[in-house]
């Protein structure tokens, strides 16, 4: 039990992530890519989103640089407040030596890549191909009817901003079209989306999301939540819309095809992408169930991400700047 708390100890040891980034090395690897000015602006962007979040404070330093160069690779902006895609702490395994000289697996945290609906707008309109694309939360009071089958939607949108901001979101709708005029659209509930983020994202408990909407959970305690879908409902629910949109029946550029494909994953130091098997961080969050996978399903090769989008094809026949996902 010692070796292996020590094990685990060890593989969490870890620099500060400004001593990290500004290691001669590593500053050397990220002015190379990038460029001096350029790198200078993106570490202090990098250090910024994760001092703004403590669990992201625990992950590997090599994770969380392989994450934020793939968003530079995409020319999309690493700051969070532009929320072209996200940092996102999730609890991983990896190997270490014991002192034996054995591989043993210990426990880690990891920052994986998430796209954010912006950086789904950003790559789409970059391609040249959508003459439109939209993704917008529906307000209470807005919606008059949406028609599935020929996909046209009335409303009556709010003129105040300010009011419309603070309005309840009952529902998302997203539409592209094409310059050679084809189009498409989609409308979810919020109660669909609820359902949707409650079963794909292992972090994610809708009784919790109420509870914190309803100011029920501590201040204190909030930090505890830091998945997007908690922090940023309205907007990894337009995400997941955009998402289901252009990956049905959107062309996608090279650019849109490497994020889609990196989304929701972890880079790894050589390119390579892990999809994580476990939850996201925080793992000891008391309110929200560990989604646990049954036995037989554990034992299957098919990553996680690659499941979940097969079941939700499944589940909406017919019919994700930030992320959960």
């Amino acid at each position: 039990m010692a070796v292996g708390n020590s094990l685990v100890s060890k593989a969490n040891q870890k620099m500060g992530i400004t001593a990290y980034l500004t290691n001669d090395a590593v500053k050397a690897q990220i002015n190379s890519i990038i460029g001096g000015k350029d790198g200078n602006k993106f570490i202090t962007a990098i250090v910024s989103a994760v001092n703004a979040n403590p669990a992201l404070q625990e992950c590997t330093n090599q994770s969380i640089l392989s994450a934020a160069l793939l968003g530079q690779s995409l020319n999309l902006s690493p700051s969070p407040q532009m929320a072209f895609y996200y940092l996102v702490p999730y609890n991983a395994k990896t190997e270490v030596l014991d002192e034996d000289g054995r591989k043993v697996k210990v426990d880690v945290k990891v920052a994986q890549f998430q796209l954010g609906y912006k950086g789904y707008v950003q790559l789409a309109t970059r391609s040249g191909v959508y003459r439109k694309l939209n993704v917008l939360p529906i307000k209470e009071g807005e919606l008059v009817k949406f028609d599935a089958l020929n996909e046209e939607i009335e409303v009556n949108l709010i003129d105040d901003e300010e009011a419309r901001e603070k309005a309840p979101t009952i529902g998302f709708y997203a539409m592209f079209e094409y310059i050679n005029g084809f189009k498409k659209a989609i409308y979810w509930s919020k109660a669909k989306m609820l359902a949707h983020a409650d079963r794909y994202s292992k972090a994610f408990n809708k009784d919790t999301y109420k509870k914190l909407q309803d100011g029920k959970i501590p201040a204190s305690e909030t930090w505890k939540y830091s998945s997007p879908w908690y922090t940023s409902f309205d907007d990894m629910a337009c995400k997941t819309m955009l998402r289901q949109l252009i990956s049905k029946w959107g062309l996608m550029s090279t650019e849109l095809e490497k994020a889609y494909a990196a989304d929701m994953g972890v880079i790894e130091e050589n390119g390579n992408v892990t999809y994580v098997d476990n939850e996201e961080v925080p793992a000891e969050n008391p309110e929200t169930p560990v989604k646990t996978p049954e036995p037989e399903k554990a034992k299957e090769t098919t990553p996680k991400k690659a499941k979940a989008e097969n079941k939700a094809d499944d589940d909406i026949a017919g019919a994700l700047f930030g992320g959960n996902a």
